[in-house]
């Protein structure tokens, strides 16, 4: 394993991160952000207004809104053991919801507007479904997978984060579309179209998108672990090409129509959703297993005691000790056994990224902070004065 276990505690970091320009930096780089997802807002809520009518769109917003209620927290519950920061949450969805649905919209009608001029509309339709939309949407949904990875990795720390992001990602996606096919459905078939439409999209399917990019979300997330170049590679590429495939699939029987939707929703769909569940408890699970795996060099070293070590592995564990600070310190005591909870995590994490790759000196310090963090947050829901 790389890296020696810090033998003492180690006060703040005076470095550059603190410094006035990379304050200024940060604030720049989120301004731009939030002014390209508010134009990104502007223009998609133009659109629905005027193809559909104020009251339609916002209709069909509000309706959309319910599947978010069952996909979300599936997610979010995923996340428990080390949960990635809300504004990257934030972000996922509303990338999903505007740049990724922009994007896809503008690339499925120019594909539609070019393959109606060299054959019927229903071809150009079809063709659009099954080979533009898979490629081009799969791709910008898991774009900003890849962008997290790539610049931010210390808040990526493989299968789980990857599936986290794709999940949210695709939601805010599958919402967008859902606003325009529910709003389509109104306004062709009135009540009972809409009722139709909600029970297929909203009831039946809520995790068809998060399911396709999952995939790509596990195959960054691979790569992320690795530890030669060739899965690094390779990973993120074949969770794309499966992502695009299972969409592809999908979207031909939807276009096929008849029986042919509901034998791929039996035999496939259903199928895989089983596996989906299967899939996501077990990734659940493993991640509670390298937390113990790695806090247990911390704890031969003296800094977490083998009990600790216990609970941080276990989210029943987890819930039982939160329950017992409150008992015990009140409010106090429970925000500080979910600050020592979350700095173990973070800091079995850390370990695990440290174990993967050469530890830099910035990963060493932000080791020894996470462990002054942990014996300070120990001694508070403990009821000891913190030194």
């Amino acid at each position: 394993m790389s890296g020696d276990l810090a033998t003492q505690p180690a006060g703040p970091s005076v470095g550059s991160s603190g410094t006035a320009r990379s304050v200024i930096r940060r604030w720049v780089v989120t301004g731009l952000i939030g002014i390209g997802f508010l134009l990104a807002a502007l223009v998609v809520a133009t659109y629905f207004g005027a193809a559909f009518g104020v009251r339609t769109a916002l209709l069909a917003l509000v309706v959309a809104i319910i599947p978010l209620g069952l996909v979300i927290p599936a997610f979010l519950w995923l996340d428990r053991f080390e949960a990635e920061p809300n504004r990257y949450l934030v972000g996922a969805f509303l990338w999903g919801s505007l740049v990724a649905a922009l994007v896809a919209a503008v690339t499925n009608t120019s594909a539609i507007a070019v393959l109606q001029a060299t054959s019927d509309p229903d071809s150009a339709l079809a063709a659009t479904a099954v080979v533009v939309a898979p490629v081009v949407e799969e791709a910008t949904k898991g774009l900003f997978i890849l962008l997290v990875w790539w610049f931010r990795r210390r808040e990526f720390d493989g299968i789980t984060d990857g599936m986290v992001y794709a999940g949210v990602t695709a939601a805010g996606f599958a919402f967008t579309e859902n606003i325009q096919y529910l709003a389509t459905a109104y306004s062709d078939g009135g009540g009972d179209g809409l009722g139709a439409t909600f029970v297929t999209r909203c009831l039946l399917s809520p995790f068809a998108h998060p399911m396709f990019t999952l995939l790509t979300g596990v195959g960054i997330g691979v790569a992320a672990t690795s530890r030669t170049w060739l899965p690094r590679i390779l990973a993120p590429v074949v969770g794309y090409v499966l992502a695009v495939l299972a969409h592809a699939l999908w979207n031909l029987a939807a276009v096929t129509g008849g029986q042919g939707v509901v034998v791929v929703y039996l035999l496939v769909e259903v199928p895989v959703f089983l596996a989906f569940v299967a899939f996501v408890a077990w990734a659940r699970r493993h991640e509670g297993h390298l937390i113990g795996q790695f806090l247990r060099p911390y704890s031969d070293a003296g800094w977490l005691s083998p009990g600790e070590v216990a609970m941080l592995a276990s989210m029943t564990r987890r819930r039982e000790a939160r329950q017992w600070a409150r008992a015990n310190s009140g409010r106090t005591g429970l925000a500080s056994m979910r600050a020592f909870q979350d700095a173990a995590s973070e800091l079995a994490l850390l370990r695990r990224r440290m174990h993967h790759s050469a530890a830099d000196a910035q990963a060493v310090e932000q080791e020894r902070v996470l462990l002054r963090t942990l014996t300070a947050r120990r001694a508070e829901f403990i009821g000891l004065p913190v030194t």
